[in-house]
């Protein structure tokens, strides 16, 4: 039997939970905190858990969109949906039932023992599935090395991103150095340079979707993808210095190519780690959105990379990785003859004459 005492108390959650949401929701649009540091303060701080927004996403936006509406006509304007819920709402994004709420939720096709493959909206994500913190194993890479054989010259696009939603990845996994030098460090080592290589040779774009940490081997891993986009919270940085130990996944020479000698070599020495702007306006990574907006906006390049014509993609990655200028040159010669008289060259020219959207096959 339910009692005054209960009714009134339930009240008091629904009104803390509702307000509690709404202010949130408030700090989101005046920009003063992202969506992890709110729920990470009201976690920490308040010692409410979940958060409210990770909460509202598993309850579903549109019912919680419900019920301020109701709140907001029996308690007062201080309920009012705020505009960035309405606009997730219509967007469709309510919350884990549908995979992207205020957070992103993989909702996986198959797979693997730390990784996760999906498809959505004709897009291949990669989700890193070894929460909370997404360590670089030797396991990690096999995984992804198995999936990339299935995706490599299939899709057009694909997205790496992580299930969890607060770290991309924090870099290798130093259990497997406990035992020191061994199999399983040159297993790592072997099979990230080959993964990461075949990305950038294919006619496969990679799009790194950064949420939070990408230290060490993860940081390596966003760089070997063709394109980094990072959530305002996400930090980048090189820190195996500080273990007496250095970059083996790429970080001495993809780094350099990204931001410079001088900046690369400061960060693979000090082990500094820097945030999402510096890292925009240093080149490492390509576009910083807001936390909330950044599985949508991986999602947004992939989508539009994957209209481009596969033969010229992979013509261009190849060519623009050569180090030698001259060298390089002789490449793009060959690359732009051989792409000119494709088919795909062909119909590209006859659909800008003619007004149309090219329709690209690879050949």
């Amino acid at each position: 039997m339910t009692t005054r005492a209960d009714t009134a108390r339930d009240t008091i959650v629904e009104r803390f939970q509702l307000k509690a949401l709404v202010e949130s929701c408030l700090l989101i649009e005046e920009d003063v905190a992202g969506i992890k540091d709110i729920d990470l303060g009201m976690m920490t701080g308040a010692g409410i858990v979940p958060g409210p927004l990770s909460r509202a996403d598993e309850q579903g936006l549109d019912e919680v969109l419900a019920s301020l509406e109701r709140a907001r006509s029996e308690w007062g304007e201080g309920f009012a949906p705020p505009l960035v819920l309405r606009r997730l709402v219509a967007q469709g994004r309510l919350g884990r039932k549908t995979g992207q709420g205020f957070f992103p939720y993989p909702q996986p096709d198959s797979e693997w023992q730390t990784i996760q493959l999906e498809e959505r909206h004709g897009v291949a994500i990669v989700w890193l599935n070894r929460p909370p913190t997404n360590p670089v194993s030797p396991q990690v890479l096999a995984d992804l090395s198995e999936a990339w054989s299935d995706l490599d010259g299939h899709k057009r696009a694909v997205v790496i991103a992580s299930s969890s939603p607060f770290a991309f990845s924090v870099g290798a996994d130093i259990k497997e150095f406990q035992q020191g030098p061994g199999e399983s460090q040159e297993t790592l080592i072997d099979t990230g340079h080959q993964l990461m290589r075949s990305m950038e040779r294919s006619s496969t774009v990679t799009i790194a979707a950064v949420n939070g940490v990408a230290f060490g081997g993860g940081c390596e891993l966003a760089m070997g993808c063709d394109f980094r986009l990072a959530a305002r919270s996400a930090i980048f940085g090189q820190p195996e210095i500080n273990l007496g130990i250095m970059p083996g996944l790429g970080g001495t020479q993809r780094l350099p190519r990204l931001v410079g000698e001088a900046k690369a070599l400061e960060m693979n020495l000090t082990g500094e780690p820097i945030p999402a702007e510096e890292a925009l306006r240093v080149g490492l990574v390509n576009q910083v959105v807001p936390d909330h907006e950044l599985f949508d906006a991986a999602l947004s390049w992939a989508r539009k990379l994957s209209d481009q014509a596969p033969l010229a993609v992979e013509r261009i990655k190849t060519v623009s990785h050569q180090g030698d200028l001259d060298e390089g040159l002789g490449l793009e010669r060959e690359a732009f003859a051989a792409v000119f008289a494709s088919e795909d060259g062909r119909e590209g020219i006859s659909a800008f004459l003619e007004k149309r959207t090219p329709r690209f096959n690879g050949r």
